[in-house]
């Protein structure tokens, strides 16, 4: 008779515990893009232009807004203040529903609203490749999450 062989619960657990917070993590980074890159993928039907800035704060830019639409200028519109936007600068923007808030549009807009997912992107490829152990989709994810950081980077 042979011996009955015991099995450990310990790596199930290791498993399960790394792919869920692997997952948290894409989760995470999806859910922090989608505040932004809604308005700039879902962006029919809402209000597009151009906006100038002409001065920023701390955390916001501020500028004149003309719209496609044949609506009067506003100089009330705000954007949020990064490395990509400057005094003086025009972009094309999409105004948030309901607020002076504006979101640059195009590749650009596009690529810089997904940012966060290409952090958590690239965080979750440690946990992936470390955790797991599972080395291919650890660089899938990796390289993808380093794409987007790289795309966003030379498109603003």
């Amino acid at each position: 008779m042979s011996p009955k062989k015991r099995t450990s619960v310990l790596p199930f657990a290791r498993v399960t515990a790394m792919a869920l917070v692997a997952l948290l993590l894409v989760v995470a980074g999806v859910w922090a893009s989608w505040g932004t890159a809604q308005h700039v993928l879902l962006s029919q039907g809402r209000e597009h232009g151009t906006l100038t800035v002409t001065g920023c704060g701390d955390e916001v830019c501020t500028g004149r807004f003309v719209p496609e639409d044949p609506t009067p200028p506003r100089t009330d519109t705000t954007i949020a203040r990064s490395v990509a936007v400057e005094k003086g600068g025009r972009y094309a923007v999409v105004v948030k529903p309901g607020t002076t808030e504006a979101v640059r549009t195009g590749w650009a807009g596009g690529l810089h609203a997904w940012l966060p997912l290409g952090g958590a992107l690239l965080l979750a490829s440690l946990v992936i490749g470390g955790g797991l152990r599972w080395t291919r989709g650890a660089y899938a994810a990796g390289a993808a999450g380093g794409a987007l950081l790289v795309a966003a980077f030379f498109a603003l």
